[in-house]
């Protein structure tokens, strides 16, 4: 079983489990994948793809630090790596996390409070794989030390995808259970909202509104993805767009302009579960409820990054790409 195998089995939902399984077989050794060009733009001359950086282990989530430099999760080799957005030199920031054992999981997304750095760390005390590791947030004390804020391995069983700061604390994206979590530095854990199958993903904040990416089900079909926000007191959250496939995050560019990323389309008579390589985009919301495709033909895209209104977005395949002329 391959990168992208893994990735829609740890976001196949579950809405009442006690235990997330994964067979033996899913041990595995991170695969190597070929590279594409070093750039790209489609014929119209439209934006143009470039690639910063190659070779991160399990990256998955991103974020833009407090240096205006992109801090990236390699949960493979447990530890994040800093990459400066014009050249893509990348630096180790902080090491020593705990590492992925099924070949998903380990640091999964980061996000910084005052000036101070957290880590989604997840999927790293299974019962099938004992340890003493912690399923939690993590704050960066030093470059290999840390601390647990917040135990979620006692709250939420399975994938917890994504790192939302939130009125000083967190919102996680619970994708095993359905549920957006909210999480205080005192380690508090709440329910904030409660959805049914629909595989919440990438979370975003603008003001009081909550904005979620929504993979949707197997087999991912575009009208199963979409683009919701809900308030820290809804009950229920509102539509925003849909109609594109398998959305793993959510981001407003520097003039608050808001975009998805498509990690890509399904074929189901090959994979009902898993997207097809260079079929991943990056998406317009526009604000009748479509979307617009900026870029296609990406890679198995899993997060995205504005910088102004130069796009960032990390791949499957360990790869950090940069999209430029996003608006002409």
């Amino acid at each position: 079983m391959n990168k992208q195998n893994i990735l829609a089995l740890a976001l196949k939902p579950a809405m009442r489990v006690t235990k997330f399984h994964f067979g033996g077989a899913i041990i595995v050794m991170m695969l190597a994948v070929g590279l594409v060009a070093a750039s790209a733009a489609p014929p119209s001359g439209g934006p143009t793809a470039t690639r910063l950086v190659t070779g991160l282990q399990g990256a998955m989530g991103s974020t833009i630090g407090p240096d205006g430099a992109l801090y990236v999760t390699e949960g493979a080799v447990g530890q994040i790596s800093r990459v400066d957005p014009q050249t893509g030199e990348k630096t180790t920031f902080a090491s020593g996390l705990p590492p992925a054992i099924i070949g998903i999981g380990g640091a999964i997304d980061v996000a910084f409070i005052d000036n101070i750095a957290y880590v989604l760390v997840t999927l790293v005390s299974d019962p099938l794989f004992p340890s003493s590791d912690v399923d939690g947030i993590y704050r960066v004390d030093g470059p290999d030390s840390f601390t647990v804020v917040a135990d979620l391995g006692q709250f939420a069983t399975g994938l917890q995808y994504a790192l939302q700061t939130y009125r000083g604390g967190f919102l996680v994206a619970d994708s095993h259970l359905n549920r957006v979590l909210r999480v205080t530095l005192d380690g508090d854990i709440s329910v904030l909202i409660p959805f049914d199958n629909i595989v919440p993903t990438g979370l975003e904040v603008r003001g009081n509104t909550v904005y979620m990416a929504e993979a949707g089900p197997d087999p991912h079909v575009p009208q199963d993805g979409k683009v919701v926000s809900f308030g820290p007191t809804s009950p229920t959250a509102t539509e925003v767009a849909s109609g594109t496939p398998f959305l793993l995050d959510v981001e407003f560019d520097g003039g608050g302009r808001l975009y998805a990323l498509s990690h890509g389309t399904v074929d189901p008579n090959i994979d009902p579960s898993n997207a097809v390589a260079y079929t991943g985009a990056l998406v317009k919301v526009n604000e009748n409820g479509t979307s617009t495709v900026i870029m296609g033909g990406l890679d198995r895209p899993t997060s995205l990054e504005f910088i102004g209104n130069t796009a960032y977005f990390v791949t499957l395949t360990g790869e950090i790409w940069k999209i430029g002329g996003v608006l002409k």
